[in-house]
């Protein structure tokens, strides 16, 4: 590989390493420590791993890891919208899109082109792949807040009809895993750490 390559992608693997410092707002595990992005995309893509085999189709695993891995970096520039904030929506904003073509940009051209395509793969979340990935990344809050005796729903005031509706994304990716969630989801109203 050229040179020039090689001086592109230690840029980049430099640049990401700033996904350790973005703080999200839901809680490790059992802990009162925020988690940040680095540590939520590991963990899904790990979660992934262990999970393939509910997926509602057949999946390309590795496709799905690249997505959980990369889904967040635009959080570098754009930060961490909060899924139950109120203000902002979201979705995929203008300011991940600049995040993306800035991040992503800095590899080589063929590489970015691929990363930039699996990013909005995630954001549509139309494939099979994308919708387990879209699965993983509701199903860990959900772990965390019910772990946490609600966590963010109770620090925020989040109410039950907020958390099922964000949550039902699960269903398209995972019927089983839905099943669960939904029976956690049921479970926290009926042990008053998620208000109806």
């Amino acid at each position: 590989m050229e040179t020039s390559s090689l001086l592109k992608q230690i840029e980049f693997i430099k640049e990401v390493d700033k996904l350790k410092y973005i703080l999200r707002k839901t809680k490790l595990f059992n802990s009162d420590r925020n988690e940040n992005d680095a540590e939520h995309s590991w963990h899904l893509s790990l979660m992934a791993i262990i999970l393939a085999g509910h997926a509602n189709s057949d999946i390309d695993l590795l496709r799905v890891v690249k997505m959980l891995l990369i889904h967040d970096i635009v959080e570098i520039d754009a930060g961490d919208t909060f899924i139950y904030d109120a203000q902002k929506n979201h979705t995929n904003t203008d300011e991940e899109r600049l995040a993306a073509n800035r991040i992503f940009g800095l590899l080589p051209e063929g590489q970015a082109t691929e990363l930039i395509a699996i990013w909005e793969e995630f954001e549509e979340g139309q494939t099979h792949e994308a919708k387990f990935a879209r699965a993983m990344d509701r199903l860990e809050p959900l772990l965390q807040n019910t772990s946490n005796n609600g966590g963010t729903w109770a620090e925020f005031g989040v109410s039950y009809e907020k958390v099922y509706a964000k949550k039902q994304v699960i269903q398209q990716g995972s019927e089983s895993i839905w099943q669960y969630a939904e029976q956690l989801i049921n479970d926290s109203v009926e042990k008053g750490i998620l208000k109806k």
